[in-house]
């Protein structure tokens, strides 16, 4: 093709040029990874040979008969749902609060935005330590007004650590549904609006005829892009998990009982420990006696060297 040729089609009404680029990203980014994984799923790495190893269905049935599977899809289709239900209701209450010219409001709608520069990781780790029962402030007030034990880890309370993880979503992402919902109810015509309030409608009259039905492609936008979020969610959750500080200690029939100990620093004086290592050797012991198959400790001060930690 000549250079003649090619200025033509740069210059032409052909979409071809424009498309070529995002095509080309597609193929490599994209298609070509999940056809590769596909193709992976039916091959075994053997590490005596370091190759692959066709298998056929084998991982699929595999997958298809593992019962964790399906508990854990059961899990993030529940995340999935609660998430996006309270971040929607939530986007759109905030929304129609702000979507007003009152002084202070500009500077509101700034604050509110912050949330989205935060790193998912990072948030995982604040509201990890607001959630510790020792010096966790949610866990204290929740302890304060009656609702939750003080020593009850949320994080580590099966009934509990979805709540928790749910709570640094919900506070992270909810200020993107309401800078969606902001620009949509921005760009909604005001003569509806005018000739409702001439007829007597109410305030909710308006948002449920007029508001809704004019919003609704808006709301299925917002709802695609946090729902393919939320289904792909993985770094809060893996900060959560890893440096989760304490676990259940469950000793019900034959279960596994797992524990957790926290080697903490005095915070006035991090150089002495409240507790010396003693203390907690003892503790391990105790809770391997009392059926603790898994004791982690956690040096969250820093004061153990390796050989002790």
């Amino acid at each position: 093709m000549s250079v003649a040729q090619v200025k033509r089609i740069a210059i032409s009404d052909s979409p071809w040029p424009w498309l070529a680029p995002l095509i080309a990203l597609l193929v490599v980014f994209t298609i070509y990874p999940l056809f590769y994984n596909i193709w992976l799923s039916f091959h075994e790495f053997v590490p005596r040979k370091r190759t692959l190893a066709f298998v056929g269905v084998d991982n699929w049935v595999q997958l298809w008969n593992d019962t964790r599977f399906w508990g854990s899809l059961g899990v993030t289709f529940l995340y999935f749902v609660i998430a996006l239900a309270v971040e929607l209701v939530l986007g759109m209450a905030i929304a129609l609060l702000l979507d007003a010219e009152l002084p202070g409001f500009g500077a509101l709608r700034a604050i509110l935005s912050m949330t989205l520069v935060i790193p998912p990781a990072i948030a995982g780790m604040m509201f990890l330590l607001m959630q510790d029962p020792q010096f966790g402030v949610i866990s204290y007030f929740l302890g304060q007004l009656g609702l939750l034990d003080k020593s009850t880890p949320i994080l580590a309370t099966s009934s509990l650590a979805l709540i928790g993880v749910l709570l640094a979503e919900i506070w992270q992402w909810t200020p993107f549904m309401v800078l969606i919902f902001m620009a949509g109810l921005r760009s909604l015509p005001s003569e509806p609006y005018e000739a409702a309030m001439i007829d007597g409608a109410s305030s909710f009259q308006m948002f449920r005829r007029l508001t809704l039905p004019m919003m609704s492609k808006v709301i299925s936008v917002a709802i695609l892009l946090r729902g393919i979020d939320l289904f792909r969610v993985f770094d809060c959750l893996n900060w959560v998990e890893n440096m989760r500080v304490s676990m259940d200690a469950v000793i019900e029939e034959n279960k596994l009982c797992e524990a957790a100990i926290c080697y903490t620093g005095d915070i006035l004086n991090s150089a002495r420990p409240k507790y010396d290592l003693k203390y907690y050797v003892g503790l391990a012991q105790e809770l391997e006696k009392a059926g603790a198959h898994i004791i982690a400790v956690k040096d969250m001060a820093g004061l153990l060297k390796p050989q002790a930690a």
